[in-house]
């Protein structure tokens, strides 16, 4: 079998994982259910909330509306950007659809490499997510466009960045946890879980300096606080800029240190360049475990059926 008949089989795979899911229109509006929450949240309570928290720092500064309205909506976007990427991998996964529905059984009897059914699997889960994430991403410039457009080339790419870093944690992530998943309740118990809590334990719905010191020093350790703050840069550091030329430096940082656009941990700030490495070592790692469990499992596997 050569290799290019072994990625042919992969890319018939990916696709067919990832047509198979947008298919499914239930799974589609499960996946976005936390953006709509958030977009809905914005809109009817979070808005004016962060209006008033930006006047009352700047106080008798006189701070443009575009100003305020674009750092509200990028804001808002990261937020959005930074949990879709993680519960969008969640939701979007045909791994264990697969198995409930007994067609893994097919591929175990057809002349497919487990390795290349399990990478397929993967591959598809980090394009639906990255498709989702995209789309979002373009929503939110158009926004930014209408109401005040701060987001610089650099900023740009770091939310890029940003958005296939954190799709492919989550998407391994939930590929680890599906392996060992074959119920349609336990699915979509994690799903809702994940949907419900992520955004809290990473600081997308509300700014990590408002929790408690344990709950601070608690999310300081999970990577998604970094990739949070990661999307929070790009959106914001622009209008952060802008904002420099009538503000003082005191004020500009702490509207920064009040909305995490800037990271500590245990009192130390945590530079852009060090965030990127702790999510990005912490994909490797889950990339390594899900390796390993695999690797475990077929020589397991193998081992039943010499017996």
């Amino acid at each position: 079998m050569t290799k290019q008949s072994e990625f042919r089989k992969l890319g018939y795979l990916t696709l067919r994982n990832i047509k198979l899911y947008f298919k499914d229109k239930m799974t589609f509006f499960v996946s976005l259910i936390t953006p709509l929450i958030l977009l809905v949240l914005f809109i009817a309570f979070l808005q004016s909330t962060y209006e008033n928290s930006i006047l009352s720092i700047v106080e008798d500064f006189n701070l443009e509306q575009s100003l305020i309205d674009a750092f509200t909506g990028g804001w808002l976007f990261s937020s959005v950007l930074s949990t879709s990427c993680i519960t969008v991998a969640f939701c979007s996964g045909m791994m264990v659809i697969d198995k409930i529905n007994k067609s893994n059984i097919d591929f175990m009897v057809a002349p497919i490499k487990k390795s290349t059914l399990q990478l397929s699997y993967v591959l598809a889960n980090l394009f639906s997510t990255l498709i989702i994430a995209f789309v979002l991403l373009a929503i939110g410039l158009i926004y930014l466009a209408c109401v005040g457009f701060y987001v610089t080339f650099v900023d740009f790419l770091l939310v890029i960045f940003s958005i296939i870093i954190t799709s492919l944690f989550g998407t391994i992530l939930a590929n680890i946890i599906w392996t060992f998943t074959r119920s349609q309740g336990v699915v979509s118990g994690v799903c809702t879980l994940v949907s419900a809590l992520y955004g809290f334990i990473c600081g997308a719905y509300m700014p990590i300096n408002t929790m408690g010191e344990g709950m601070q020093a608690f999310v300081s350790l999970l990577p998604g606080t970094y990739a949070t703050v990661l999307f929070r840069q790009g959106f914001l550091n622009g209008v952060l800029n802008e904002m420099g030329k009538t503000l003082p430096h005191e004020m500009i940082d702490a509207i920064a240190n009040g909305f995490d656009a800037q990271m500590s941990f245990f009192g130390h700030e945590v530079s852009t360049l060090a965030m990127i490495l702790v999510i990005a070592i912490s994909t490797l790692l889950l990339l390594g475990i899900f390796i390993l469990i695999n690797s475990l499992k077929m020589h397991e596997k193998n081992k039943n059926k010499k017996a």
